[in-house]
């Protein structure tokens, strides 16, 4: 459980270092898009990937949990540089100019669907703290995901441990 925890934790921060380290400050037109569907087709095809390890896995608890923190990681990353592109390529795209820990901010804001209220973290170091929270909550509500309920089940059932539906 450790190792999984630990996994799962390295993974996220691994993809959140990559995007403040990549070089993302190019101004080519079409970037943004291309860089967020490319992405969004590698993802899928990651998401795909881990079930079937899930379904194989002798502990397949331990390896959806490890999935949805590997997914969940690089699809909030993966629109975040979108969004940084997106205010790069096209100055004005938003109200304000997006540092990454802005883009970051706003993509965890709009997928946690909390909205953007009257009452906003203004400092990098608020917004981060917002960050983690959402993160955590996300995590914690997001972990009954269906396909991955179903890859579990179906590695428990292929090992003789589950009951088939």
């Amino acid at each position: 459980m450790a190792v999984s925890i630990t996994r799962s934790a390295g993974v996220a921060a691994g993809l959140v270092t990559a995007y403040y380290l990549l070089p993302l400050d190019r101004h080519e037109e079409g970037l943004a898009a291309l860089t967020l569907v490319g992405g969004l087709l590698a993802a899928a095809l990651f998401f795909g990937w881990e079930v079937w390890l899930i379904r194989r896995s002798p502990w397949p608890r331990l390896k959806a949990v490890e999935a949805v923190a590997a997914t969940v990681a690089l699809y909030l990353v993966l629109f975040a540089s979108g969004y940084y592109l997106l205010e790069r390529t096209v100055p004005g795209s938003f109200n304000e100019h997006l540092s990454r820990t802005d883009a970051l901010y706003f993509t965890l804001t709009t997928f946690t669907t909390v909205g953007f209220g009257d009452i906003v973290a203004l400092s990098e170091t608020g917004r981060v703290l917002v960050m983690c929270q959402m993160t955590c909550t996300l995590l914690i509500v997001g972990l009954a995901v269906r396909v991955l309920g179903a890859a579990v089940r179906a590695g428990l059932r292929r090992q003789g441990r589950g009951t088939p539906e």
